[in-house]
């Protein structure tokens, strides 16, 4: 079904000599009416392009593309771009999407929406659910993409048409370029028609796109002069003589446009098109456009040339009444000039259902804009700003005339503008919502007014020019008698702002100078909270011994009450990770950090603390309960639109939990997932760090050693050091792929340098980062007593901790670089507190250690069952090479790999529920083994699966049970 026509305003004559033009859009239509079921079949068009200098008739095709698509039974969906609102964002993807949504009710739009409501409602026109966080720029777009995307399934086939696409808006052009790429998918046909040497660079990658489309894009050509002397012709006679018809080409350059207006206003002269009509014929193309337009236009009358001045002004389509209030005419004057503009050819009946008029053709509207006066232009762009705020048209529409008006200092302007800014960064449209507030600030506001005006500018420009950021949030610390509040969130986001450009150091300084003066016991706890935060992130920081016992006797005697002293405990949860405090220290503090809640998408305090707070309990053995936090987390920023670098170190750190239970399959989806949100977020360089880092491990973990370097070489991972601290340590990592490749004395090297970096700020926990570990197995086929020492001090810090996976990943490793009979104690031991813990792919190591070291030493029976364990382990890991391993060693000592015994999954099986039930209830091991009627080595392997598959330790099992219920519901 097929919107309703729009009524054409250019002459079919346009069209002569464009047959090639035309047969291209009908072969297009072909294809996209085979489409079904929205699929396509062998589509070769899913994007083209009419492109050519102003008057060529660019927009006559468009007109008949949309009168063809209508007959063809395809839906029409259209845009076009206006060259005095191009700063009014989404513009263009208002005009393609609202007239679908505007034919549902309120009901019916909420539904269709659905999730996507509140991060769209913005950008559509639609009123928000209540007060939400501006989303960001990717939301935006993937959620404009679903809205199009299921428009497109519900009215397939589609056309959507878009002329004039050189003065699109820049947000509505990033949207379509990224869009674009993926239309072939969908029954769906953009057809588009520019002016290729006014393209805007926004319009870069849809430049590429088209030029990628083969015979695309269709550049017009200038008539020829057979093709104007058939336009003239038809006019005024076939009896034109040739030479007339060859002197009208030339003074129209081949223009369709021209062409057809010449020779519309050569018959209403009555012209037979003789030699001596030349002059005749010459003075008439001069009044098309230009000098000669503008002598015709005053010709009209006072009245006219105002209301048509008023038009220009306000960009077409145009309300005719609005442009009467402006121009100051009554009913009866505006209906006269309408009628003498019509008939003139400059204006002509719109396409909109409210009777809007537009000018015949873009070139008419600008050479009459650009022939206002000045200073008259810009008091009608004051008056144009006037009426359509008493219009209800709001203030974006306002806003974009107030930028055409000097300044003033009115504080109407200013409040314009601000509330315009705000309706842009709820659209995710930064780039707007600065331009306004840069100019408000030039008007300039009310004293007391321009700290905050600051604030919402740093606030506008933070994702895209940190470092004007950094600029106006100092201008705004500046200001004199800042709100304490206010003042509190311009240091937050000055901190930020500083942290995303490298100056971690002087982030830190800031507030620890503003927690110094705060004069608010809540504001100054804040303030020290992201003193803490951004000391602890830096890569130089030389006082972290310090700050950790400012931070505990801090926190200490917190109750956790308000989210300032929530986040501060957070911070000392964190901190007693990094530091290898006992993990029941960590976790206390973890918990009650939780006590009232964090939300992740708090745009005046971040989600690094809440994120920290969530990966203690994974370093503590809790994973499954870092996953819900993540998944929560990841949940809100979903819902509130922030898919950018947020969602990317969101999906990387799920990915990395994952990695750490071993179910390194799914961990290498969620951080490719991430990686690839990472790379297409400008300015997202933490969260690249981040997941190129935990990718390298996962893909080592599984053997695939090659694709992990081809990933550290593509990103020159390994070939920097970031200034913030990053997890897991990327220089750790890069060893970890050295080792993996041979080449130990590099890796030794660099863990030498990891080791006292971390030692000087007494970070000293094998969970958070184990170079250690590393550095024991560099250094063993050269230093073994040295790899021992090492070793050793890493078991005793694991110890420390208190974590099973991490005590039995720390003896694991002394056991592979003690060896010997001796080793075989030591992997016993190792394997058995892995077994207590969440940690599958360590403990399939360890056992497959074990039972190697086992097979060495004899002991043939022991070695098979621990291998064929460690076997099992490795398959439903997914660990390629050490399910290799396995095999290879019980080939070595004669045996075959039995079948898996047991099928991985979450669930647990009723005698696995049973056991976890005993055990909490306080049953040792021998009395659960006797009412289950199994061995106590049954029981152990049991508990082992349990904590495995619910993502715990013992400590952890009796919550799960509780919770267990829930859980089902």
């Amino acid at each position: 079904m097929a919107t309703e026509p729009r009524q054409s305003i250019t002459d079919r004559r346009t069209l002569i000599e464009r047959q090639r033009e035309l047969e291209a859009l009908d072969a297009a239509f072909r294809e996209l009416r085979c489409t079904t079921d929205g699929l396509s079949r062998a589509r070769r068009r899913g994007l083209l392009a009419l492109t050519g200098r102003a008057g060529l008739g660019k927009t006559a095709l468009i007109t008949e593309a949309r009168a063809r698509a209508a007959a063809s039974g395809l839906t029409v969906l259209s845009g076009r771009g206006g060259e005095s609102e191009q700063g009014s964002a989404f513009r263009v993807v208002r005009q393609l999407m609202q007239p679908s949504l505007a034919r549902m009710d309120e009901e019916q739009r909420h539904a269709f929406l659905g999730s996507w409501y509140d991060i769209v409602a913005a950008v559509l026109g639609l009123e928000a659910r209540g007060a939400t966080p501006a989303p960001d720029p990717t939301g935006v777009r993937e959620g404009l993409d679903w809205v199009m995307t299921r428009l497109t399934v519900q009215q397939a086939p589609v056309v959507l048409l878009l002329d004039d696409l050189h003065w699109a808006d820049a947000e509505s052009l990033s949207w379509l370029a990224s869009f674009a790429s993926r239309v072939e998918d969908l029954p769906l046909l953009i057809v588009v028609a520019y002016r290729p040497d006014e393209l805007p660079p926004e319009a870069g990658e849809l430049r590429g796109l088209v030029a990628d489309h083969g015979d695309r894009p269709h550049d017009l050509a200038p008539l020829t002069a057979d093709g104007v002397a058939q336009i003239v012709r038809s006019e005024i006679g076939e009896t034109a003589e040739d030479q007339f018809c060859k002197e009208c080409w030339s003074v129209t350059t081949g223009s369709p446009f021209e062409a057809v207006e010449l020779a519309i206003r050569l018959a209403e002269r009555k012209l037979g098109g003789t030699a001596d009509d030349l002059p005749a014929m010459r003075e008439l193309a001069t009044a098309i456009t230009g000098p000669g337009l503008i002598a015709r236009l005053e010709r009209l009358g006072t009245a006219t040339v105002r209301f048509a001045h008023t038009a220009s002004v306000l960009g077409s389509p145009f309300a005719p009444q609005l442009a009467a209030t402006i121009a100051v005419l009554g009913e009866q004057a505006a209906a006269e000039a309408t009628r003498k503009l019509r008939a003139a050819r400059i204006l002509a009946e719109g396409h909109g259902p409210e009777g809007e008029l537009e000018f015949v053709h873009p070139l008419i509207a600008t050479t009459i804009y650009e022939s206002i006066g000045t200073d008259f232009r810009a008091g009608l762009h004051d008056a144009a700003a006037q009426a359509v705020l008493a219009a209800g048209y709001g203030p974006a529409t306002a806003a974009r005339h107030l930028l055409e008006v000097p300044c003033d200092g009115s504080t109407e302007t200013v409040a314009c503008l601000r509330e315009a800014a705000r309706e842009y960064l709820r659209a995710g449209a930064t780039e707007a919502a600065g331009r306004l507030l840069t100019r408000a600030l030039q008007e300039p506001p009310l004293p007391e007014d321009r700290a905050a005006i600051l604030h919402e500018l740093a606030c506008a420009t933070f994702l895209m020019e940190p470092t004007a950021t950094v600029r106006h949030l100092r201008q705004a610390l500046a200001e004199p008698d800042v709100d304490p509040d206010l003042r509190a969130s311009v240091v937050f986001r000055l901190t930020q702002a500083l942290a995303h450009t490298d100056q971690m150091a002087e982030a830190e300084r800031v507030a620890t100078e503003e927690a110094r003066q705060a004069p608010n016991p809540r504001v100054k706890l804040r303030m020290q909270a992201d003193q803490f935060v951004w000391g602890m992130f830096r890569t130089d920081d030389r006082d972290s011994p310090a700050r950790s016992r400012r931070l505990a006797r801090l926190a200490e005697h917190l109750p956790g009450r308000s989210l300032e002293e929530r986040y501060i405990l957070g911070l000392r949860a964190w901190d007693a990770v990094m530091r290898g405090e006992s993990r029941q220290t960590a976790l206390g503090y973890a918990e009650k950090a939780l006590h009232g809640g964090m939300s992740w998408t708090d745009e005046n305090r971040g989600f690094e603390v809440p994120a920290s707070v969530a990966l203690v309990f994974m370093y503590g053995d809790r994973p499954r309960q870092a996953e819900e936090l993540f998944d929560k987390g990841i949940a809100e920023c979903v819902a509130k639109g922030w898919c950018g670098s947020h969602l990317a170190l969101g999906q990387t750190l799920a990915g990395y939990i994952r990695y750490r239970r071993g179910c390194l399959a799914e961990a290498e989806d969620l951080e490719l997932q991430g990686l690839r949100i990472a790379d297409r977020v400008e300015g997202a360089v933490p969260a690249q760090w981040f997941a190129v880092g935990i990718l390298i491990q996962t893909l080592v973990a599984r053997g695939r050693v090659t694709e992990a370097r081809a990933l550290a070489d593509k990103h020159h991972f390994g070939e920097a050091t970031p200034n913030a601290v990053i997890y897991p340590d990327p220089r750790t990592v890069y060893a970890e792929l050295l080792l993996a490749e041979g080449r130990h004395a590099e890796a030794a090297l660099l863990l030498f340098s990891v080791g006292e970096w971390l030692d000087g700020r007494a970070w000293r926990n094998p969970s958070w980062c184990p170079w250690q570990l590393h550095l024991a197995s560099a250094l063993a086929p050269t230093a073994p007593q040295e790899a021992i020492g090492h070793a050793q001090d890493a078991v005793r810090r694991a110890r420390e901790f208190g974590a099973a996976s991490t005590i039995g990943q720390a003896l694991h490793t002394l056991a592979e670089v003690t060896g010997g009979p001796a080793a075989v104690d030591l992997y016993a031991e190792a394997v058995d507190h892995l077994e207590q813990s969440p940690a599958a792919y360590e403990l399939a190591r360890a056992q497959v250690g074990h039972g190697a070291a086992l097979s060495r030493n004899g002991r043939l029976q022991e070695a098979a069952d621990r291998l064929y364990q460690g076997l099992e382990g490795a398959v439903h890991c997914g660990a390629e090479a050490l399910a290799a391993r396995a095999r290879g060693e019980l080939s070595a000592a004669g045996m075959r790999p039995l079948p898996l015994r047991y099928v991985q999954a979450d669930t647990l099986t009723a005698p696995e529920l049973r056991t976890a039930e005993l055990t909490v209830q306080g049953h040792p091991v021998a009395v659960v083994a006797k009412e289950l009627r199994l061995t106590e080595q049954g029981v152990r392997q049991l508990l082992s699966r349990v904590y495995r598959k619910i993502g715990t330790d013992a400590a952890g099992l009796a919550g799960f049970l509780e919770d267990r219920p829930h859980r089902h519901h």
